[in-house]
């Protein structure tokens, strides 16, 4: 199989959840050209598929999450100068945040540069006890990117953003966890029974209004007080004449489980 042909990662679907595994095992799926391109291509698709995707679960293979930029592997796509490079990382961080489903990093081992700042990226992280994080761009004599510098001071504040991106060590699950940076962190045999109950849960919720839910927290960085709950009302408005909000309230007060349909 030749180099344009070969995938470098897999999307499998189960019941609304789609999870999208990085596939380089060989260099603890590194990120090269190819798996940028795929990785841009199937956020798309996903956010295009609305109702039928309504979970994002984003992870590594074997073991591993992602440790960051191939530095070393050969480019697919000859760049005549270093911005276009780095415009295939803006779109790569652009699209995993715009994703309108929610999204679960599932960390089994290490996320360290580009790979932290996916994992990061995604709404909710949940970590393997034996995983290891690094912003490591510094000891590569590199400064941020994959939206590093925007992430890590509104997860952690600024100081320790400092801390982190200046010396860029590596960090324990444990350590990471204390941080700020991680919503959970589990023994190895527990990390895709807890995955799965996060993502099964979140699929059975209403899309609508995570996907409003979604929104509304990520622009509240840079939104006023008083701009803020003027765009909860009109998001609130909105979520009033939706038919999930009828099956919300009428499974309520028939004591049962609401059955949401994303309308």
């Amino acid at each position: 199989m030749s180099d344009s042909d070969r995938k470098s990662t897999t999307v499998s679907r189960r019941d609304g959840v789609v999870t999208v595994t990085m596939d380089r095992p060989a260099v603890k799926n590194a990120l090269d050209d190819h798996m940028f391109i795929e990785l841009v291509d199937t956020f798309r698709e996903i956010a295009d598929r609305g109702g039928e995707d309504r979970v994002v679960v984003l992870t590594g293979a074997n073991g591993e999450f992602c440790s960051g930029a191939d530095l070393g592997a050969p480019p697919v796509i000859h760049d005549r100068n270093g911005p276009a490079k780095i415009r295939r990382l803006h779109r790569l961080a652009t699209a995993l945040h715009d994703l309108p489903q929610p999204t679960i990093a599932r960390i089994p081992g290490i996320a360290a540069g580009a790979g932290l700042n996916l994992a990061l990226g995604c709404d909710l992280t949940i970590a393997s006890s034996t995983a290891r994080f690094s912003a490591i761009f510094a000891k590569r004599g590199l400064s941020t990117d994959m939206g590093g510098a925007w992430l890590l001071p509104r997860l952690i504040g600024l100081h320790r953003a400092k801390e982190l991106a200046l010396f860029g060590d590596v960090l324990s699950a444990e350590q990471a966890q204390d941080l700020g940076l991680l919503n959970r962190v589990v023994a190895p045999e527990d990390l895709d029974a807890t995955v799965d109950d996060w993502a099964t849960r979140l699929a059975a919720g209403p899309p609508l209004a995570m996907e409003h839910i979604k929104r509304l927290l990520n622009r509240s960085f840079e939104t006023g007080f008083d701009a803020q709950l003027d765009t909860e009302g009109v998001a609130q408005s909105v979520m009033f004449t939706t038919k999930d909000m009828a099956e919300a309230m009428g499974a309520f007060f028939e004591k049962r489980t609401p059955d949401f349909e994303g309308r």
